[in-house]
This record gives C-alpha cells, structure tokens and sequence, in this order.
C-alpha cells in the first residue's frame, strides 16, 4: 500500500461518493460505500445510522487520542447548475460534481490518510476516523450524535475545504427569530404604532451595533439580517414585522453571552434558535500548527461553520479544495488538489504522530 496508489483509491472513491445521492439524512447509500473500503482494506468499523468510525490497530488506551473528521452529506444543488450534478467526470484536471469540494474530496483524503497509519505501531496519539452525516444541516443525527461512543478526544483535524492552509478558528453561529410589535389596524385610519414604521429604527439600530470584543483571528462579530416579513393585505397595518438575524461570533464571546447582550440591549424581541454552535480554536503553538506552519502552509481565521462546533477540544480545519466553490453551481475540485491533500494530511500527521 503505497501513498501513490491510496491517492488513486481516493479519487475512485470520491467518484463513486459523487454518482450516489446523499443529501443530508439521506446518506446511507454512500455510507455503504465507506464501510465498502473498510472493508477492503481489512479495517474494523462500527456504525450508527449515516456516521462510520475506526480507530488504529495499535489503539493504546493510554495515550491521547486525535480525530480525524469530515462529512459524506451534501446540500441539494442549486437550479444553477448546467453539469449533471451526479455525473462525476474530469475536464481540463477538474473533478465535477456535487460534493467534491464541499466535503469530499477532505473526506477521501483523510480517509486514505488513516488507512496509510492503520497498521503503524508506537504513534505518539491514537487515531479515530469519523465519516459523519448531517453536517450541512447541522441534523441531531451526525457527528454530535457519536460523540457520546469515543473515548475523550484531546485534538481534532475537520476536513473542510481550506486549501491545505490551517484554519487555527472558526466563528460560531447564533440565528435570532427577532419580532417588532406594533398595534394593528385599518390602513384608512391613523396609527402612531405602527410596527413596520417601527422597524425602521430596529434595523438601524441592528446595521450600528457593534460588539465590542475583537479576535485577532476571527476579527469582530457580524450581525447581518437575513430576512424580514410582515403582513398579508393591503390594508391591514400588522401587529407585528418578524426578521431573522444571523450572527457569527468570534472567539472572545460564548453564544450565550452572545444572547444575554442583545437581549438585554436590543430593542426587540430575540429568541435563539440555537446556543450550541460555539466558536472554535486551537492554539497557535499546538504541534498541529506547528507542524502545519514548518510544512508551508498558513494560517487564518475561518468565517464559515463546519462540525468543528460540536467539539468540545482544540480542532483544526483542514483541507483540500477552495470554500469559495462549496455550494456553488457545477462544484468541483481539482484532482491535484486530492493528491496534494493526502501528500500533506501523511506529511503533517508523521511530524507529528512518529
């Protein structure tokens, strides 16, 4: 087994991925797959509903242990797209499809990555690798769901699109139902309460607050509205505008600080939807980084959420493909950028495993 042929498995795995369906909660086919190459390569799994997980042959109880995550879910493509979505095919040394970027090709790379240190003996952590499920609909049923089954995790590499730069944190993420009351009415007669007028004031209120903590990583918290809605007839004045407030928070709030500021500041009602999704981090000294950083590689502060929040330890974000394509119409990544991905996942972990 050498890395020159794991890095071919890995495509052909990550086509294979791509030809099957599996929107979030809706995995089990290319689960299937994953406990298919287990199985080929002789290498003990245990299964919970979509989630796949294995640890090292050597496992020693003593010792720290180090996971090693990405997803097999996708997101439904976008009505964008001009490519078969599931056609994986490569043109001009792309691989299209949906999910290929966005997790997969981080997902075969780590997966071909275990399997390189499986049989390795006297490695300074223990390895878990976890295929998880529902990471882009942040579902009850992934990998917070099998956390619960592992041993204490003391470190996390999470594959997610960073092109192989070390992503040292993450912001978190708290989505508000915020509501702006005001007195309804005919529309004919006069109305000093009305909650739409009101509202004026609330969004500017919103677009001006500043928190005022900022991370040297992550840089401050952004409060953005995503959505408002009010009303259902002409001329009715309605009792109240409800919107919708995403915010991402840095590594110098906890989301619930996050909530008891506005709720106590804002000039409105906010109801989170969530307190969970937290920020995340790992130190810039930690032997990751490190070794990461002695590699070539950069390190910066990740905007976008991933199974990282769900960590209850330092964890890295790291991997193959560019985070600007996930989501995108006709997804896809290069095929060097798997090669380079497995090259650098064996690189960083003998650095720091051996």
């Amino acid at each position: 087994m050498t890395i020159e042929s794991l890095k071919k498995e890995a495509i052909a795995l990550l086509k294979s991925l791509i030809r099957t369906q599996s929107f979030s909660s809706e995995e089990d086919k290319t689960a299937l797959l994953i406990t298919e190459w287990f199985n080929r390569y002789q290498i003990p799994f245990k299964r919970q509903g979509n989630n796949i997980w294995a640890f090292n042959d050597d496992f020693q109880s003593h010792k720290p242990l180090m996971l090693l995550n990405s997803h097999h879910d996708t997101v439904k493509p976008n009505s964008a797209y001009t490519k078969d979505p599931f056609d994986a095919h490569i043109e001009d040394g792309k691989l299209f499809g949906l999910g290929s970027n966005d997790a997969g090709g981080c997902l075969v790379s780590l997966i071909a990555t275990f399997t390189y240190f499986y049989k390795k003996t006297d490695l300074k952590y223990n390895l878990v690798l976890v295929a998880s499920a529902e990471e882009e609909s942040s579902g009850p049923n992934g990998l917070k769901s099998v956390l619960k089954d592992l041993p204490h995790i003391d470190v996390a590499i999470v594959g997610e699109p960073t092109l192989m730069n070390l992503a040292i944190a993450e912001k978190g993420l708290v989505v508000f139902d915020a509501v702006v009351k005001g007195t309804p009415s005919h529309a004919a007669h006069p109305n000093d309460d009305n909650a739409i007028y009101k509202t004026i004031d609330v969004l500017q209120w919103f677009k001006d607050y500043k928190f005022e903590k900022v991370s040297n990583v992550l840089g401050p918290v952004k409060l953005t509205i995503t959505q408002i809605e009010a009303g259902n007839q002409h001329n009715v004045v309605p009792a109240d505008v409800r919107m919708v407030i995403d915010v991402r928070v840095n590594d110098k709030y906890s989301n619930q600080e996050i909530f008891d500021t506005l709720k106590r500041e804002a000039p409105c009602e906010l109801t989170p939807r969530s307190l969970s999704l937290n920020s995340s981090a790992i130190p810039e000294d930690h032997p990751l980084v490190q070794a990461g950083i002695s590699l070539g590689r950069s390190t910066y502060g990740s905007p976008t959420l991933s199974d990282q929040a769900n960590l209850y330890c330092p964890s890295l974000k790291l991997g193959p493909g560019d985070s600007t394509r996930s989501h995108s119409a006709n997804e896809f990544i290069y095929v060097k950028e798997i090669e380079q991905g497995v090259e650098l996942y064996i690189e960083l972990l003998t650095k720091v495993l051996e």
